[in-house]
């Protein structure tokens, strides 16, 4: 018995409005979440076509495996970015005029086990041995409106195609929780006197992943508590959970430091969420939110060819910025970075070539203040705390989950005060 994927019925519309224009196929992104029993399909993206392709692509006798695998991979890495905690890009989609080859099913495995590689290298934490590691090709042929839906297993390289039903739903993206946070970071990453050489980029990255096992083992509470993990969302037991490790005084020859306070968010599906797909959708998007914006900083200096400085110079960078925008038709949203030189207008052009849905200025929400991120970084001799246990933070971190639950009667909310500042609300949306 194959995977069931639940679909958006505005996602099989969108699909059905693409227009080849005179083109062999048109590929793109299918976005969505993954569960035990089904998995929830809520946006689909074509793949915004390569300026150099355009020509050869015009003419339907080409080929169907001219497939460009390492374009297609930074859509899917670009379009990772823009989403919050719990959703994940499930596959790819292919419209073609032509019916299904074998050799071209042989390019779609290879461009979904390209593009998981490329995400999950990218990434400060790990797929768990119980989640679901399909993901999907739909392939639809134009002429004859026939639907192909296959998967294949990415954790196994020799897998090969099982079926799938792809089954359309109204409504289906109303049904959401909404979690939100803002997280207070102040990271201080002590540099040895070999690190001291490597690039700010390489010392970030490693620190970044030190970081990482910390959040992983936070104490995340519900209501100021702590709750089963394997209790209903709304429901559970209360425990009792305190996660410590001792620190040691280590000589450095400088450091790098990230401060400041970031915006969360992340979604689950409404049937029968459990505590730990909540805390684990929102450890995942603080992890993401974080990595992202360094990994666009250095984006940024590579491509204006700022150096970095020398010896005993303090570099100073400001992060860039999240900002929210609608799904059209959802309550799900998703996110984007901005610099504080960039306008709304590049933020709303960029979003509606990477997502090809029509975005309006007004609908952007700037999560954040300008300059609320930064990352800084020194050469010097100073004695520094760090951590002597990997797998637990140096002091007892603990996550507040405050419970917000949006109906048409009104709002609840609780609020509690932790070691970590952090806030994270669910809002349940539904007809």
């Amino acid at each position: 018995m194959g995977r069931t994927y639940i679909v958006e019925e505005t996602v099989g519309q969108y699909l059905s409005n693409i227009n080849l224009q005179g083109k062999a196929f048109v590929s793109g992104l299918l976005i969505g979440q993954c569960s035990s029993q089904k998995d929830y399909v809520i946006l689909a993206t074509r793949t915004p076509p390569k300026e150099e392709l355009n020509e050869n692509l015009k003419h339907p006798k080409a080929k169907l495996d001219n497939l460009d695998e390492e374009w297609a991979t930074e859509h899917a890495n670009q379009v990772s970015r823009m989403l919050p905690g719990g959703l994940l890009v499930l596959g790819v989609f292919i419209i073609t005029t032509l019916e299904l080859a074998n050799d071209f099913q042989n390019a779609l495995r290879r461009l979904i086990f390209a593009m998981e590689k490329s995400m999950n290298r990218k990434r400060l934490w790990n797929f768990t041995e119980e989640e679901v590691s399909e993901r999907v090709t739909l392939h639809i042929c134009s002429s004859t409106k026939k639907i192909f839906c296959r998967t294949y297993d990415v954790h196994d390289p020799k897998s090969s195609a099982k079926p799938a039903d792809w089954k359309y739903q109204n409504g289906l993206s109303t049904s959401w929780l909404s979690l939100e946070c803002t997280v207070h970071i102040n990271i201080h990453i002590p540099l040895s006197t070999t690190s001291v050489s490597y690039t700010l980029e390489k010392n970030t990255k490693n620190g970044l992943t030190r970081w990482a096992k910390q959040i992983e083992n936070s104490v995340y509470l519900i209501n100021g508590q702590v709750k089963d993990e394997d209790c209903d969302l709304l429901e559970g037991q209360l425990l009792n959970s305190d996660h410590r490790s001792t620190a040691t005084v280590q000589i450095c020859s400088g450091s790098v430091n990230l401060k400041g306070a970031v915006k969360c968010r992340a979604y689950i599906h409404s049937h029968k969420p459990k505590v730990k797909d909540a805390v684990q959708a929102m450890k995942r998007d603080i992890l993401n939110t974080v990595a992202d914006r360094c990994e666009i900083l250095f984006e940024d200096l590579l491509l204006n060819e700022i150096p970095e400085k020398k010896d005993s110079e303090k570099e100073f960078h400001i992060l860039p910025h999240r900002v929210f925008v609608p799904i059209p038709g959802s309550t799900v949203m998703l996110c984007d970075y901005k610099f504080g030189d960039e306008s709304a207008e590049e933020i709303r052009d960029h979003f509606i070539e990477m997502l090809d849905h029509m975005i309006q200025i007004e609908d952007l929400e700037i999560a954040e203040e300008i300059n609320t991120a930064c990352m800084s970084s020194s050469v010097n001799s100073e004695a520094s705390l760090d951590n002597t246990d990997d797998e637990q933070p140096k002091q007892p971190i603990k996550a507040t989950i405050v419970l917000k639950i949006q109906q048409n009667i009104g709002v609840i909310a609780a609020f509690a005060v932790t070691v970590l500042a952090v806030g994270i609300s669910f809002h349940y949306f539904t007809d």
